[in-house]
């Protein structure tokens, strides 16, 4: 009787029970927001009315995973066990969402009779009702988010996908077409990952050490926008820094033609950058292009706060000002945009992120990029005009203004007042001129060590990489006083001098840049 039962007194056949039952387990993961937590997936084959349920808080994607994984199965000549199947997705608090859990469900299932003991291995990818294996529009943002983790060294991932994955460097990437080819893989443990690596096709800039990707395309060229030299000459400096644009103007006298030229003169990217990029465009739908090339985004003056900023009432999507991070937000007809959409862009262009709260979320999205705004100087648009006349009240211009809050507006580096249109009006700089001085000042500005371009600069930075002489102090103090300039103006003046400077390949902030730095000054 004691030699029967020395472990835990347990009867015979409950103790036989217990050394055979197995709880395998693979890692997935899934998004919370934009950052991917991993998940321990677990399975149980229990003695009991034959089911198959999946428990952890999954949503419906994964809960119709059931059937994905049952016909991919049985179309694989696997029999269903007369068993019940738990599957376990840890930790249970964490809400599930995502169809690439569905080859780790399957691998489970198809080797329940084994001990799979892989530590270290993530399993991602959906599956075909013939046990195909599929891509999705979140598996890139998960193992991206992964990898700047330090969580994902290595992973089984649809060969479909690689062509987006291989731009992931330091992760071995283990491609499976077929669900059988993954069953074979552990069941063998023979791991090869593929060596596919990604080359941009674009110049690299070193830096101190860091490479920088610059990929030159010119869809629409400058030496089309005759005239408007000012304007000009502020869209160098607003690019070159990064640096928040306004524009005032009457219509037709070239606003738009400039804010969309502007985006083939800006600075080059980081591979991180360009990897950021393509993360916000999947969760957009979108199947980004990966090229070394910043994004513009132009919302019209009816798009909604939700479009504009994100949201939605279960699971917050991602909106025009995330999409524009590392670019350009383009406002048309600024006025024209809600009272409201205007006061909440005060937060990304202050703290360069979004944040979105919602009952069952709360998601905070990266958006560090260069607010371009248009607008014309009155509802009718000719009050700058000298051949027509202004059909507006005082009252409605005052009006039509007030839609422009100060504090949002102090936010704005570089304010220009348009030229009106005229026939001696020539061609001036071309895109390509315009794109070789702008790499120059990225260059001096990266010299410099700042991690941040001049536009971006936190406060600590403007007073490290900002520093006045003795006669552009005074010529600061002065303005300071004659306009009760603001901190955050002072700042702003500051850093478009600093760009000014690095135009020009000047070492130091002289009184000429800061007299030009205050001429774009808000009146």
């Amino acid at each position: 009787m004691s030699q029967n039962n020395h472990s835990g007194n347990l009867p015979p056949k409950l103790e036989s029970t217990k050394k055979k039952a197995i709880v395998n387990h693979l890692t997935c993961a899934t998004l919370d927001g934009l950052v991917a937590k991993s998940i321990e997936v677990e399975a149980t084959f229990t003695k009991g009315l034959p089911g198959f349920s999946v428990v952890g808080l999954a949503s419906s994607d994964i809960q119709e995973a059931k059937e994905r994984v049952k016909s991919a199965l049985l179309t694989n000549d696997f029999t269903f066990p007369p068993l019940k199947i738990t599957i376990n997705l840890s930790p249970s608090d964490l809400k599930k969402h995502g169809t690439h859990f569905d080859l780790s469900i399957a691998l489970l299932n198809a080797l329940h009779k084994e001990s799979i003991e892989e530590e270290n291995l993530f399993v991602f990818g959906e599956l075909g009702l013939d046990g195909r294996v599929k891509s999705s529009s979140t598996l890139f943002p998960i193992i991206l988010s992964l990898k700047e983790q330090g969580l994902l060294q290595r992973a089984i991932v649809p060969k479909s996908a690689m062509n987006h994955l291989s731009h992931i460097a330091g992760v071995e990437f283990i491609a499976v077409e077929r669900l059988s080819e993954a069953i074979q893989l552990l069941k063998e443990k023979n791991f090869q990952a593929s060596t596919t690596q990604f080359e941009y096709k674009a110049d690299k800039i070193e830096i101190n050490n860091e490479i920088f990707y610059d990929h030159i395309e010119i869809t629409s060229d400058f030496a089309d926008v005759k005239g408007q030299s000012i304007a000009k000459r502020a869209s160098l400096i607003a690019a070159a820094g990064m640096h928040n644009f306004l524009m005032e103007g009457n219509p037709g006298c070239g606003k738009s033609m400039i804010a969309k030229r502007l985006k083939d003169i800006l600075p080059p990217l980081q591979e991180q950058e360009i990897l950021s990029i393509a993360k916000h465009q999947f969760l957009d739908g979108e199947i980004p292009d990966f090229k070394a090339k910043r994004p513009m985004r132009s919302p019209h003056h009816t798009a909604t706060s939700a479009s504009i900023f994100g949201g939605g009432s279960y699971q917050a999507k991602i909106g025009e000002v995330a999409l524009a991070h590392n670019g350009i937000l383009f406002f048309d007809e600024l006025p024209h945009f809600n009272k409201n959409i205007l006061e909440a862009l005060r937060e990304p262009l202050q703290d360069k992120k979004v944040n979105i709260s919602r009952v069952n979320s709360k998601v905070e999205y990266e958006a560090d990029l260069m607010f371009v705004g248009a607008m014309n100087p009155c509802p009718c648009g000719n009050a700058l005009s000298k051949t027509k006349s202004c059909r507006c009240s005082e009252q409605e211009i005052k009006r039509y203004k007030n839609r422009l809050s100060d504090p949002f507006l102090d936010r704005i580096d570089l304010f220009v007042v348009m030229q009106e249109i005229s026939i001696n009006d020539k061609k001036s700089y071309s895109s390509k001129e315009l794109k070789k001085m702008v790499n120059q000042a990225f260059i001096q500005q990266k010299r410099r060590g700042q991690k941040n371009l001049n536009g971006k600069l936190k406060e600590s930075e403007v007073e490290e990489f900002c520093v006045l002489n003795q006669e552009s102090q005074k010529v600061l103090f002065s303005a300071i006083e004659r306009f009760s300039l603001s901190h955050r103006s002072i700042a702003s003046i500051k850093k478009v001098a600093r760009t000014i400077a690095d135009l020009e390949g000047s070492p130091n902030i002289e009184k000429r840049h800061l007299l030009e730095a205050l001429s774009y000054r808000r009146r």
